[in-house]
């Protein structure tokens, strides 16, 4: 199992009410992240966090760190507060789409192996505020631009159901899915945030299968949260059996990319916050190993159903 982080969590974060923790630069961070056993990547964010790709990488090596992704950002600026690849304007779709193709030349350049990005500030807040169809097919028209760019690396599209709009165009996996499809590009995927998965009320491990069996590549977001708000918790933490079926399915599934943490800290000690999410995971993770996936797989197909809740009783809950 590899686990990596999202470095902005590694320093200043703020809400609607407060801020937390103090300011640190990529460096500190990537210091941090050397001290958290069972982590050996990042996810860094493009353009905000990644400074000269020489320089970077040089670090990445000195620390004996990896990138596990590049974290294009098209929604902090100004012009693309309310929307960024699906607006009207072709020039702010066109600033947006240009973001993220930085973003592959930075990753081709200090070795990451994939750009995921999150449209969050594309949707609507008010009913009749956009041309729904419009919106869609800027939507594809952006991401399958972006995608046919360096398609070496791959682009991942990560959604959620919401915030910062209330509603986002992008915000299931099948709609991610639906979206790719049109796109028609295999260097593309989509990133599963566990906690995103939640607030769809999607069933996380379901959703690695629809990905799967649709011939959809995907990434992995871990964390957890109350279903409710997208709270970035430890992993493991609310939604125990939850994590376990969604690592049992990566496991079916043979992933074998990072498992980035998209977790904030906010009051708790930094190191110690994300140390207990790598050593849940990896847990969870050796848990899963021992069980035996085939006899479950068996039972389901056999409908067994309260004999795979005993196992469940007996070999997970160990109850």
């Amino acid at each position: 199992m590899k686990q990596s982080i999202i470095t902005a969590f590694l320093g200043k974060t703020q809400d609607r009410f407060s801020e937390y923790q103090q300011p640190t630069n990529l460096e500190e961070r990537l210091r941090m992240v050397q001290k958290i056993p069972g982590v050996t990547g990042v996810e860094v964010v493009y353009p905000y966090e990644t400074g000269e790709p020489q320089e970077t990488k040089a670090l990445m090596d000195e620390l004996g760190l990896s990138f596990a992704a590049i974290n294009a950002n098209i929604k902090k600026e100004t012009q693309w507060v309310p929307g960024a690849l699906s607006r009207p304007q072709a020039e702010l779709r066109q600033g947006a789409v240009e973001v993220i193709k930085k973003a592959k030349d930075y990753a081709q350049a200090v070795g990451a192996p994939l750009v995921t990005c999150c449209p969050l500030s594309d949707g609507f807040d008010n009913l009749f505020q956009v041309d729904y169809p419009r919106a869609w097919r800027n939507m594809i028209e952006s991401v399958a631009e972006a995608a046919d760019y360096l398609p070496e690396i791959p682009l991942f599209i990560e959604y959620k159901i919401n915030e910062t709009r209330v509603n986002c165009h992008v915000d299931s996996c099948a709609k991610t899915i639906v979206l790719l499809k049109e796109v028609q590009n295999s260097a593309t995927g989509v990133t599963i945030d566990f906690g995103h998965s939640l607030l769809a009320k999607e069933n996380p491990a379901q959703v690695l299968g629809l990905c799967a069996e649709s011939g959809i590549d995907f990434y992995l977001h871990t964390n957890d949260n109350d279903w409710n708000f997208d709270w970035d918790l430890v992993g493991g933490s609310r939604n125990f059996l939850h994590t376990v079926e969604f690592l049992f399915y990566a496991r079916e599934y043979e992933y074998d990319k990072y498992f980035t943490a998209d977790a904030s800290p906010r009051i708790f000690d930094m190191v110690g916050f994300f140390t207990q999410h790598a050593q849940m995971n990896q847990a969870i993770w050796n848990l899963v190993e021992k069980l035996d996936r085939a006899k479950y797989r068996r039972l389901m197909a056999e409908e067994k159903y309260m004999d795979l809740m005993q196992l469940v009783k007996d070999e997970i809950y160990r109850l």
